[in-house]
């Protein structure tokens, strides 16, 4: 079995943005983000899958792309070589380029938290589900996440 051109397209479309974003937010680096992107989609592609839904194959997607940028982030080059330029945001309007700088600057466990929950809009048991968590883990990983947050943008009201 291989996929139509129609279906390799119509799932780059549909998960393109998504992938990018999540890989960006974990790696804080653009073209380590799109190299794992392509990555992705090529471990979609390269073996037919069946999934039972349009979830299941959205959750596949997320946790080959939260591995792909493990893999990344452990590999010896990376380690050895790790970039200290400023990061270059994708985004126009100044406040939200602020917040995102912000959160990038958090640990990973807390960027992905923080990106899968406000971001992609996931429940805190979905995020869990995800990242093979227990709910109350990304619970307090949220709560410390918006509290470094909170501490660094210099404010004391909620976050």
């Amino acid at each position: 079995m291989s996929y139509s051109e129609q279906y390799i397209t119509q799932r780059v479309r549909d998960y393109s943005d998504m992938v990018l974003r999540l890989a960006f937010a974990y790696l804080r680096n653009r073209a380590d983000a799109q190299d794992v992107c392509q990555d992705v989609f090529i471990r979609l592609f390269k073996q037919p899958r069946t999934f039972t839904d349009h979830e299941h194959e959205w959750s596949w997607i997320i946790r080959v792309t939260i591995n792909r940028c493990k893999d990344m982030l452990r590999s010896p080059w990376k380690r050895k070589n790790i970039l200290t330029r400023e990061v270059d945001l994708p985004i126009r309007d100044s406040q939200g380029r602020e917040v995102v700088a912000y959160v990038l600057e958090l640990p990973a466990k807390y960027r992905l938290v923080i990106h899968l929950y406000y971001f992609e809009h996931y429940s805190t048991a979905e995020v869990a589900a995800l990242l093979q968590l227990k709910e109350a883990t990304v619970r307090t990983q949220l709560r410390r996440a918006r509290e470094l947050l909170r501490t660094a943008m210099g404010g004391t009201g909620n976050a």
